[in-house]
């Protein structure tokens, strides 16, 4: 078959969320398609520093902080943080109104002192210590530091966490015309998850900045996703695949599902797709 892109979220699609190891058969799944001549990139929200340790699995490049930030091979191809101002103007009006903000620069990422007492609030309130688990995990798997710590560099994107959508009006009268909220489906936890995105950049626009630095057709790329920070990719690519694991919304506006990451989901596609 001719040579394909494939773009892959990792979160729910390359690897159980918050982990940096795929599947021993996504690992293998990756190395085959490479093998037959198919380029493979990481397409996902995380920045550069929370995905690096799964670039030793062999990849032809990065589409990172949500497409802010991509490399093809060692070369950088785009490269769009935050202005300060636009940083500044963001996290003012999100923390006025009582919005938790982590922020992502191409190196570090970094929280708000009182979000970890705002989780261990929530644990207790509804007698679940699995919530304060998970975001230990994640942070700890992530490298995700205390806002204390930060030092000033670019900021690419704001992932936030509140509890209720009223705490975003304000925020998206003020930042609707340069930023994009992307807010995940409810997770029953009665918190409001999700990530203030630059206008300039996506996910599908990252694939489409791809596809013509290396002159290739985007009808021959094929995108794997799962939540809704990855709708922009799954519509503009080719083919836009959804784990069964993955959104409601998502699966609705994909062209196919496929096994969910933890039943070997990326290698029964390639192998349906003839990438392996």
């Amino acid at each position: 078959m001719d040579r394909k892109l494939i773009f892959l979220d990792i979160d729910g699609t390359l690897t159980e969320g918050g982990s940096n190891t795929p599947p021993v058969s996504a690992q293998r799944a990756v190395k085959e398609a490479r093998e037959k001549g198919h380029l493979v990139y990481i397409c996902t929200g995380r920045n550069y520093a929370m995905l690096r340790p799964l670039l030793a699995y062999g990849f032809d490049g990065v589409v990172g902080s949500a497409g802010g930030y991509i490399l093809c091979r060692d070369q950088v191809i785009y490269d769009c943080p935050m202005t300060r101002g636009q940083q500044d103007r963001a996290l003012k009006v999100l923390r006025k109104n009582g919005v938790f903000c982590t922020v992502e620069g191409r190196d570090g990422s970094y929280t708000d002192d009182g979000f970890k007492k705002f989780l261990a609030k929530k644990a207790r309130k509804d007698g679940n210590s699995e919530l304060l688990r998970w975001r230990e995990h994640i942070e700890e798997s992530l490298n995700i530091r205390p806002m204390e710590e930060y030092d000033g560099e670019p900021i690419y994107k704001i992932v936030l966490m509140c509890e209720s959508e009223r705490q975003l009006a304000e925020p998206r009268e003020a930042l609707q015309e340069e930023f994009h909220f992307c807010i995940q489906d409810a997770d029953g936890r009665g918190i409001i998850n999700g990530e203030l995105i630059n206008r300039a950049f996506d996910k599908g626009r990252g694939i489409e900045r791809v596809c013509r630095h290396l002159g290739v057709d985007v009808k021959d790329t094929i995108a794997f996703g799962d939540s809704m920070n990855d709708v922009e990719m799954i519509k503009t690519a080719g083919l836009g695949i959804c784990m069964e694991n993955g959104s409601e919304t998502l699966k609705k506006l994909a062209d196919e599902i496929c096994p969910a990451v933890a039943e070997d989901g990326l290698r029964k596609a390639f192998e349906k797709h003839g990438l392996i």
